[in-house]
């Protein structure tokens, strides 16, 4: 029986868990700093906000159109910071997320190599430098996200033409955005998806981001079958995980009432940071089994094609033959002048 890309990735993870730990490292230093970047960026922006008298006076009226009126007139003088201060923040994670991941990438190709090159063939890992590349990959996947987020905000003005404010449809125009988003999605996992796999690439063969690129599309188009398995495999157990997790972050909601609001969101925190340690283990099942199937000869991830059957061979029939010898008679050389002739008989029809 061929082998199973999918099955020796998961046996890979639980065999090296360091992997799966360095994994975890780089992505969550990274949204571990964003996280603490975006609070902190908050509360020092709702500190430096003015509150007059009056204002406060309109919110203290719980009236939802005086407080909607104070709050717009609070955030109108500053506006302008935020956006520039969320634009530079921004603009410095990228850096810090291509970063971590070309490192982190790395890190864990060259540990799925060594793993299979010394199982499969008793090679080594290469020890090249392979950076440059991986950063420009990390670029174009920052740069493709950023091109979705366009792409959202242009679909969401594409639908709101076909609710105009004389003639107003929101329900038309929601409609007509779900798939718009939908193709921006699709195509945002797409290019993602091949960026990423590119990586491997990049860290295996030692080539430029265009290079890795070309190979990991004649990798796609080459080995189908067994890179088509093993993101299904890995996407539904990571749909799995998601859906029970939702479940049990679901549990502790329905005791807001009688637990404090403390608990209730550390319970949440703790299950949603399980979660995502199980999506990246599940990461890097996907990612070994990719190297797998690189680092695996054709002939071994297939099943041998039966040979077509070869043709019935009969051995040859032996054929006796017989000689029977026959009585011949004498052939008679005279001719009987006695003996009437046809033109002789009589005819009965013409006699009467």
């Amino acid at each position: 029986m061929p082998n199973s890309p999918t099955a020796e990735g998961f046996r890979a993870a639980f065999r090296r868990p360091s992997l799966t730990l360095a994994e975890i490292v780089w992505r969550w230093t990274a949204g571990a700093t964003a996280a603490a970047l975006i609070l902190f960026g908050l509360f020092e922006y709702l500190d430096t906000l003015p509150v007059t008298n009056g204002e406060l006076l309109f919110l203290r009226t719980r009236q939802p159109y005086l407080v909607g009126e104070a709050i717009a007139h609070i955030f109108r003088g500053s506006l302008n910071r935020v956006v520039i201060a969320g634009l530079l923040a921004a603009l410095l994670l990228a850096v810090l997320w291509v970063v971590a991941a070309s490192v982190g990438r790395i890190a864990t190709v060259r540990g799925l190599l060594d793993y299979f090159r010394r199982d499969l063939a008793g090679e080594v890992p290469n020890t090249r430098r392979p950076l440059p590349a991986l950063l420009r990959l990390s670029f174009l996947r920052v740069a493709v996200a950023a091109a979705a987020i366009f792409g959202l905000a242009g679909a969401a003005i594409l639908a709101g033409f076909a609710s105009p404010d004389a003639n107003p449809s929101p329900w038309f125009a929601f409609f007509l955005f779900l798939p718009l988003a939908g193709l921006v999605c699709l195509a945002w996992w797409s290019l993602n998806w091949l960026l990423s796999l590119a990586g491997v690439f990049a860290v295996r063969d030692d080539v430029d981001a265009l290079g890795a690129i070309s190979a990991a599309a004649t990798f796609c188009r080459e080995r189908t079958g067994p890179v088509f398995a093993v993101t299904a495999w890995t996407g539904l157990a990571h749909l799995v995980a998601f859906v029970a997790a939702s479940v049990v972050a679901s549990m502790p909601l329905g005791f807001v009432a009688v637990v404090p609001w403390r608990l209730v969101v550390a319970g949440v925190m703790l299950v949603s940071l399980a979660y995502y340690a199980i999506a990246d283990w599940l990461y890097m099942v996907r990612l070994a089994g990719y190297v797998y199937i690189v680092e695996t000869p054709q002939t071994v991830l297939t099943p041998p094609v039966p040979s077509a059957r070869p043709p019935i061979v009969r051995p040859p029939v032996q054929t006796v033959s017989v000689t029977v010898p026959l009585e011949t008679a004498p052939l008679e050389t005279t001719i009987d002048r006695e003996e009437a002739i046809l033109s002789d008989v009589p005819d009965p029809a013409v006699e009467p």
